[in-house]
């Protein structure tokens, strides 16, 4: 496939150097995506460049996934307003480690063909380059006029800039031209707040070694309503599935709001234009039925995880809206199904009390606080609106052992539609 038209038409490109579309047209290139390595899990904010990388791929051209641990040491301007929190060695290569296991489930490192994805770090190169020698040979060939036309300083200048991250384009400006020199990458791309950053490496590599280098920006992501994408009132939603498990991820995509679906299915999934094109004329026939988020929840959480932690995912999401059986709770794995239970009550009891079993309402009214009085308990029963488990309750006198245990742990308590209450047995 065409990489330039591709990203076009999956409204993917902001800005592109002239040049760009005729130098990939050549044969297999090289480009570059550089990723912070502040934390030890890439974000959805990040799936972008990842997904530009792997189109990139199965266009037939070679990726290669920047980690910034020089520029992590620094700190980038671009869109911030005060200074980040800068890292020792330890724990930025811990970190890449962490982000080359999340990327190998997008991008392919370990094929044999010439255009397998490479990872880079430009520590490795940073890490012995004195700062004499960088302003002797880099700097010099870049203007304090030039750098302080760029929009990250010029935005930052009134309320002040360091010189260290005064410096970070210029450094990234060295990546590419190392790059460029070592690897034979002509390429950087990355969000349209990195223009600035990206053309200075075109302008050093053109200064300094006469040849071509050319840029291409993704727009930023940004939801309908004006809120800040990937942001959610728990927080930022991660790749990482102990940070945001599959379940809350895929509630974020099934979530998103209708106009932010058609933008988004385009965005972050692999579908043809003809699938997207008939997906949102059936979605728009027929709104309420969410067919494009469900569609856009499904494949987005099947890209990062898994299948079957998609599967999981929307058999949870059917148990906690209506359906469910004591079946499908036990076929959920306890991080899934503590997720989906997130913010209802909980109450601990030793397991010793369902060794020889324990009246239900005893345990509802006296071992746990599911009702303030056992007569309560009792009312709710006979009218026939409480559930174990899935399970309708209607004998005021069960009795409860581990036996009724879901995953040999945990007892639900339903009370009506919508009240939940979980049990945890230690």
């Amino acid at each position: 496939m065409n990489f330039v038209e591709e990203l076009r038409w999956r409204g993917l490109i902001h800005d592109i150097m002239p040049g760009t579309e005729e130098m990939l047209e050549g044969g297999m290139a090289s480009a570059y995506i550089g990723f912070d390595p502040s934390s030890d899990s890439l974000h959805i904010g990040n799936l972008v460049g990842i997904i530009i990388l792997k189109h990139f791929q199965l266009s037939g051209h070679k990726p290669y996934a920047l980690v910034g641990g020089a520029t992590g040491m620094i700190g980038d301007p671009s869109g911030k307003s005060e200074e980040r929190n800068l890292l020792d060695e330890k724990t930025l290569r811990y970190n890449q480690e962490c982000i080359k296991k999340q990327l190998s489930h997008f991008l392919d490192f370990d094929g044999d063909t010439p255009n397998r994805a490479i990872m880079v770090n430009n520590y490795d190169w940073m890490k012995e380059f004195s700062f004499l020698e960088f302003i002797r040979d880099i700097g010099k060939h870049i203007t304090v006029n030039y750098m302080t036309a760029k929009d990250s300083v010029k935005n930052r200048l009134d309320s002040g800039i360091s010189f260290t991250e005064f410096s970070y384009q210029l450094v990234q400006g060295y990546d590419f031209l190392h790059l460029y020199l070592h690897n034979g990458v002509k390429l950087q791309m990355g969000g349209s707040d990195q223009w600035g950053n990206i053309t200075t490496g075109t302008e050093l590599i053109r200064r300094k070694t006469g040849g071509e280098a050319f840029a291409l920006t993704s727009p930023l992501i940004t939801k309908a309503d004006g809120g800040k994408f990937g942001k959610t009132e728990s927080g930022t939603v991660w790749l990482d599935q102990d940070r945001t498990s599959p379940y809350h991820f895929y509630q974020f995509w099934l979530n998103v709001a209708d106009d932010d679906a058609i933008n988004y299915i385009r965005i972050f999934t692999f579908l043809s234009k003809e699938e997207i094109d008939a997906l949102i004329i059936r979605h728009q026939k027929v709104p309420h039925e969410r067919i494009l988020q469900r569609k856009l929840a499904e494949e987005v959480t099947q890209l990062v995880h898994s299948k079957e932690a998609l599967n999981m995912a929307i058999e949870a999401s059917q148990i906690l809206f209506g359906k469910g059986t004591h079946e499908s709770l036990d076929s959920l794995d306890e991080r899934t199904l503590l997720a989906v239970f997130d913010g209802v009550p909980m109450f601990d009891i030793d397991r010793s009390l369902l060794t020889n079993g324990i009246p239900l309402i005893d345990l509802l009214a006296a071992h746990t606080a599911v009702f303030p009085s056992r007569g309560e308990a009792r009312r709710m029963l006979q009218g026939g609106g409480l559930s174990m488990n899935k399970e309708k309750l209607a004998d005021p006198d069960m009795t409860v052992t581990v036996a009724n245990l879901i995953r040999n742990r945990f007892i639900l308590i339903q009370k009506g539609k919508k009240q939940y209450y979980l049990i945890c047995v230690n």
